[in-house]
């Protein structure tokens, strides 16, 4: 397996641990009662809750295009420096940005999120020329 392979993997770890982080902190807010029922009436996180389920959001946002940047170049057998440099920025950006956001620091937060897809990007950069000349 590859490390872009790796990387995506771990990236959906770490989609299991946002989305754990915002379901654990709005159970804390709201109690069992209110998450094992039905929730007929609706209650928004605040807070920390808040800024995780936020947080999350973002996470999915960016999380497809990292998955098919990953793909592509696996199918196109477009691996190497350029894309496993761009995975390990996106991994890094994505791990700070949970709690960065969830402490409400701004700056450095969206500084994080600016890494995270500049390392998108190089892994699209890396897929991109043999996906175009690959055939069918």
């Amino acid at each position: 397996m590859t490390i872009e392979l790796y990387a995506l993997l771990t990236a959906v770890l770490l989609g299991l641990v946002h989305i754990s982080a915002a379901a654990f902190t709005f159970k804390a807010q709201v109690g069992n009662r209110y998450t094992v029922g039905a929730r007929d009436a609706e209650i928004k996180p605040v807070g920390v809750s808040a800024r995780l389920y936020r947080a999350n959001a973002n996470f999915l946002e960016t999380f497809g295009y990292f998955a098919v940047c990953v793909i592509v170049g696996q199918l196109a057998g477009a691996t190497g420096k350029l894309g496993e440099i761009g995975c390990g920025m996106y991994l890094a950006g994505r791990m700070l940005y949970l709690p960065l956001y969830a402490a409400g620091v701004p700056w450095l937060r969206s500084f994080s999120w600016n890494i995270a897809t500049l390392g998108i990007v190089l892994v699209g950069i890396q897929a991109l020329p043999l996906a175009a000349l690959s055939p069918g």
